[in-house]
C-alpha cells in the first residue's frame, strides 16, 4: 500500500474517532491549564491562524494538502522557516518553563518551532537527576498544559503555525505512570506480531489523549553485536523478524492520529566493536548486507507502514555520515520509498559531523551538508538559536538555497497537517485523559505481554513449574528485588515495578510455605566495568554476602536465584566487553548449586549472557530480560505453573564474547566448524521451551513447480502432544538453493504464534510472495532468480522438524539444472 493515502486515512481516522479531538471551534477555557477567554480567531470548521480576518487557504480544511502547504510556505519569512526546522527539548532538559511566560515573546520561538520534545513528561533521568514537574499528573493536567502551550503558538505567533509535540516510547510511552512494556527485545521474544500492534495501539492512545503527536518508536535497528548497551531497545538480529514487528507498532501508533517515528536510520546497530557512548560510529557492512540486513525493517515500515518521522542516526557509512548522506536522507529514503514525512536528526548528530566525523572544516558547514542531505529538524540538548541562527546566515550568505530550505519545511508541514493540528489543535476533554492512561483495557495488554515475553531456555528433570508442595522456597540474587534495575530512559517514568520477590510472597502468601530472601551479591562490583576484564577475588563484604545466601539455601527445598543486569549495565552508553555474568553472581551461584539443592535460575539482562556454568549445572533457566512494570507477577505465573511459557529468543546466545560475531542469518561456512574453537551457539535464534511438547507432520508447498513471479503455499500440520494448553511459534526458514550471490544459509520467511489445546491438531498456513524469494543481486537490484528453494518449519533455527523442495522458473518454464551437495566440503586440514 502506498505510504501517502496510508498515512491520510489514518490521521483522518484517528481525528474522527478519537473521543479526545474534535473539529476546530472557539475551545472552551476549562481545556486549559490557564483558564482565559480564547482568541477571537476560532470559528466553526476553521481557524483564523494568520489573524487577518480571512479564510485563508491553509486554514481551510477543504483545500487539497498540497495547495494548503504551498500558501502557508510563500507567507513565511525566513525566520519561521527556520524555527520549523528546529526542536525545543522541553521542561527540564532545555526549556525552563512548563507554561508559556512573557519572556517567550524574545525567544526564537517567537516565530514558531517545528517540535517540542519530551515536554512535561517526568523523565527522571539517568540518575535520577531530574526535577519532578508540576504538570506531569494528573494526566488530565498535562493535557491541559500541553493544550495551553499549543494555545500560545497559535495564538501569539504571526502564523500560528501548530507545534508537534514529541516523546519517546519504545516500551510504552516515556510519561509519569504510563502504561509500562516490556523492553523492545522481551516484546520480540513474543514472536507476536498481533500483540506488538496492540502495544502501538496504548502507546498511541495514551500519547495522543495527554497531547503528544508524534512518538519516536519503534527502534528498528538491527542488533547484530550482543556487547552493544542499546541491544536492549532493539527487536533482536534478524531483519524478518524485526521488519513485522516494527510495522505492526507503526500502524498500531498512527491508527490513533499519531506519527510514528523511526529510529535509527540507519546501519546504527552495528558500530566498530559494539561501542555506542562516545564512539557509535564505523559499522562494517558491505552494501548487500545494507539493504538485505539494515535497511530491510525501515522499508517495510515506511512502504507498507507509512512512517511518519525518521530519526537519523550519529554514524557515518563508508565514509559519509547517514546525518549528511544525501543518499540515505533522499535517495533511498524518499526517493525509492517514497516518504513522505519529515527527519529529525539523533540528538547532536549534526554537531557530530564536525566534531566528531571531522568531514565539515566548520559547525556552519555540518549545518549546511545535512540540511542539503535531507534534513528537516536539528535536535540537541541545547538552545534552539544555535542552530537556527547560522542555518539563517548561510542562506543570507547564499551558501544554502531557499529552495532547500522550503523543500525541508513543506515536509515538516505536511506532517502536521496530516496529524490535523491544523483542524483539530487541542485534545478538547482532557477529563478523559485520566480514563485513558493506564486503563484496565491497557494493563492487560502490558501483562500479556510481560508472560509472553518469557522464554524457557533450559527445564532438565521438567522441574518447573513449581507445582509441588515446597516447606521452604528461598529466593536470592541482585535482580529479586531491586525496583530500579528495569527503570528506562525511554520507557514510563516513575513506575512503581513489582519485583519477583514482592509477586512471590504474594502467590505464597497464606499458604505452608516459608518463603526466605538473601540478596546474596549487587548486580555489578565495586570495580565494574574493569572487572570484566579481571576480577579480584571476593572481599569479605562480597563473601558474607555469598555464604548468608548458601545458609539460606541449605536450609530451602528449593532455590530461585534472580541474576543477570540492571539498567546501569545495559542501556544506550553501557556496551560490554564480556557476556558473562557481572560482579560476583557466577560465584553465588555456583555456592548455591554446590549445597545440591535445585536451582532455578531467572535471568534478567539487557543482553544474550553466556552462562555455560548454568547451562552444564543448573537444571531450569528462565530468560525475562527486562520487563514492564507488572514483571515480577508475569515471571511467578510462569514457574508456578499459571501461565505456560512460549517465549522464543529473537536473538542467538554465543558460547562465548570470543564467538562475536556470532548471530542468525548467516552466509555459508561463516559459522562452521574451526577445529580450535567450540561449535555451535549457547542458545540458537529462535530457542524456546514449553510445559508440553508438539509434533510437526504433513508438510508441503505448492505449487512444487511454480514461476518467478508468483507465489508459494507452504502448509504443516502442528499437533500438541502433551498435556497441558500451550502456545507454539511454528517458524519458517527458507533457502535459496544456489543462487547468483552468496545468501544466508537459512533465513526466517515466516512464524506464527498459535494457541493448542491438549491433543489439538492445527494445519499451519504460509504464503511466500516476492519479498521472501528475492535477493538483492550484482546489479543491485532486486529480484527472483529461478531454481530450487528449501523450506524448513521448526520450534527453533536449529531445531528443524520437516522440510521439503520447490523450484520457481521463468517466463518460459525454464530453471537452471542444480546438482545438490548434501556432503562435507573437503577443508585443507
Amino acid at each position: 500500500m502506498h505510504p501517502q493515502p496510508l498515512a491520510r486515512r489514518l490521521a483522518l481516522a484517528a481525528c474522527c474517532l478519537s473521543p479526545a479531538l474534535a473539529l476546530a471551534a472557539p475551545p472552551p477555557a476549562d481545556i486549559f491549564a490557564i483558564e482565559t477567554s480564547p482568541a477571537p480567531i476560532y470559528y466553526e470548521g476553521w481557524i483564523d491562524f494568520n489573524k487577518n480576518g480571512q479564510r485563508d487557504p491553509y486554514e481551510d480544511p477543504t483545500f487539497a494538502e498540497d495547495a494548503r502547504i504551498a500558501d502557508l510556505l510563500a507567507r513565511m519569512t525566513l525566520d519561521e522557516k527556520t524555527a520549523q526546522m528546529t526542536t525545543l527539548y522541553g521542561f527540564s532538559r532545555v526549556l525552563k518553563d512548563e507554561l508559556p511566560t512573557p519572556a517567550w515573546k524574545d525567544r526564537l520561538w517567537k516565530d514558531g518551532i517545528g517540535n517540542i520534545d519530551e515536554h512535561i513528561n517526568g523523565n527522571e533521568g539517568w540518575t535520577q537527576n531530574l526535577p519532578d514537574p508540576d504538570n506531569d499528573l494528573p494526566w488530565s493536567r498535562h493535557t491541559r498544559a500541553l493544550n495551553t502551550v499549543q494555545r500560545w503558538f497559535i495564538e501569539e505567533t504571526r502564523l500560528g503555525i501548530p507545534v508537534d509535540f514529541t516523546n519517546e516510547g519504545i516500551r510504552g510511552l516515556m510519561h509519569s505512570g504510563a502504561t509500562s512494556f516490556p523492553a523492545e527485545l522481551g516484546v520480540a521474544s513474543t514472536w507476536n506480531p498481533t500483540l506488538a500492534r496492540e502495544i502501538g495501539r496504548v502507546t498511541g492512545t495514551e500519547a495522543r489523549a495527554l497531547g503528544y503527536t508524534n512518538v519516536y518508536s519503534p527502534v528498528l535497528d538491527v542488533a547484530r553485536d550482543p556487547r552493544w548497551g542499546r541491544i536492549i531497545e532493539s527487536y533482536g538480529e534478524d531483519p524478518f523478524l524485526i521488519g513485522e514487528l516494527g510495522l505492526q507498532q507503526v500502524l498500531g501508533i498512527q491508527e490513533q492520529g499519531v506519527a510514528s517515528t523511526l529510529k535509527h536510520y540507519a546501519i546504527y546497530g552495528i558500530p566498530k566493536g559494539g561501542r555506542d557512548g562516545h564512539a557509535r560510529t564505523d559499522p562494517h557492512a558491505t552494501w548487500n548486507e545494507v539493504q538485505t540486513m539494515y535497511l530491510a525493517p525501515f522499508r517495510k515500515a515506511i512502504t507498507q507502514g507509512g512512517a511518519l518521522g525518521v530519526m537519523a542516526s550519529y554514524n557515518d557509512y563508508d565514509g559519509v555520515p547517514v546525518q549528511s548522506s544525501h543518499l540515505f536522507l533522499t535517495e533511498i529514503l524518499r526517493d525509492e520509498w517514497g516518504f513522505e514525512g519529515y527527519v529529525v536528526s539523533d540528538s547532536a548528530a549534526v554537531e557530530f559531523i564536525h566534531q566528531k566525523h571531522r568531514v565539515a572544516p566548520t559547525p556552519a558547514e555540518a549545518i549546511r551538508l545535512s540540511v542539503e542531505a535531507g534534513l528537516n529538524i536539528r535536535t540537541n540538548f541545547t538552545q534552539p538559536e544555535d542552530y537556527a541562527e547560522p542555518l539563517r546566515q548561510l542562506v543570507h550568505d547564499g551558501e544554502l538555497g531557499m529552495d532547500v530550505i522550503d523543500a525541508r519545511v513543506a515536509d515538516i508541514l505536511r506532517v502536521k497537517f496530516r496529524l490535523g493540528l491544523f483542524d483539530a489543535p487541542y485534545v478538547t476533554d482532557p477529563a478523559h485523559t485520566d480514563d485513558v492512561v493506564r486503563s484496565a483495557d491497557h494493563l492487560d495488554v502490558a501483562a500479556q505481554a510481560g508472560r509472553e515475553s518469557i522464554i524457557l531456555l533450559k527445564n532438565e528433570g521438567n522441574l518447573l513449574p513449581l507445582e509441588g508442595t515446597y516447606d521452604r522456597v528461598l529466593v536470592t540474587g541482585p535482580m529479586a528485588d531491586d525496583k530500579r534495575a528495569w527503570w528506562s530512559r525511554y520507557g514510563a517514568q516513575r513506575t512503581p515495578f513489582v519485583t519477583p520477590l514482592e509477586a512471590l510472597r504474594e502467590a505464597f502468601a497464606g499458604t505452608t510455605t516459608q518463603l526466605d530472601y538473601v540478596k546474596g551479591v549487587d548486580a555489578a562490583d565495586a570495580n565494574w566495568p574493569e572487572s570484566d576484564v579481571y576480577k579480584e577475588p571476593a572481599s569479605a563484604d562480597v563473601q558474607a554476602g555469598i555464604d548468608a545466601a548458601v545458609a539460606a539455601a541449605r536450609e530451602a527445598d528449593v532455590i530461585i536465584a534472580c541474576l543477570g543486569e540492571t539498567d546501569a549495565q545495559c542501556r544506550e552508553s553501557l556496551s560490554r566487553i564480556s557476556l558473562n555474568l557481572p560482579g560476583y553472581q557466577q560465584e553465588l551461584l555456583m555456592a548455591l548449586q554446590a549445597t545440591g539443592k535445585p536451582v532455578v535460575l531467572v535471568l534478567s539482562n539487557g543482553r544474550p549472557l553466556s552462562t555455560q556454568f548454568a547451562v552444564r549445572h543448573i537444571p531450569a533457566i528462565v530468560e525475562m530480560w527486562f520487563p514492564g512494570q507488572d514483571g515480577g507477577h508475569a515471571l511467578t505465573d510462569v514457574l508456578l505453573g499459571h501461565y505456560n511459557p512460549a517465549g522464543r529468543l529473537p536473538v542467538t546466545v554465543p558460547q562465548s564474547v570470543g564467538q562475536i560475531p556470532y548471530n542468525f542469518p548467516t552466509k555459508p561456512g561463516a559459522q562452521d566448524k574451526d577445529y580450535g574453537q567450540v561449535e555451535g551457539p549457547l542458545f540458537a535464534f529462535g530457542h524456546g521451551l514449553s510445559y508440553t511438547t508438539f509434533a510437526y507432520s504433513d508438510l508441503s508447498a505448492t505449487p512444487t513447480t511454480g514461476t518467478i513471479d508468483g507465489d508459494v503455499t507452504v502448509s504443516v500440520t502442528v499437533t500438541n502432544t502433551g498435556d497441558r494448553a500451550g502456545d507454539e511459534v511454528v517458524q519458517l526458514y527458507l533457502r535459496d538453493n544456489y543462487s547468483s550471490l552468496t545468501t544466508y544459509e537459512r533465513r526466517l520467511a515466516g512464524f506464527q504464534r498459535l494457541h493448542f489445546a491438549p491433543g489439538e491438531s492445527r494445519t499451519v498456513t504460509f504464503t511466500l510472495t516476492r519479498e521472501h524469494l528475492q535477493l538483492y543481486n550484482a546489479d543491485r537490484q532486486w529480484v527472483v532468480e529461478p531454481g530450487g528453494f528449501t523450506v524448513m518449519v521448526g520450534a527453533s533455527s536449529a531445531d528443524i522438524r520437516a522440510s521439503t523442495t520447490f523450484t520457481l522458473t521463468d517466463a518460459d518454464g525454464n530453471a537452471p539444472t542444480e546438482i545438490p551437495f548434501n556432503g562435507v566440503t573437503n577443508d585443507p586440514i
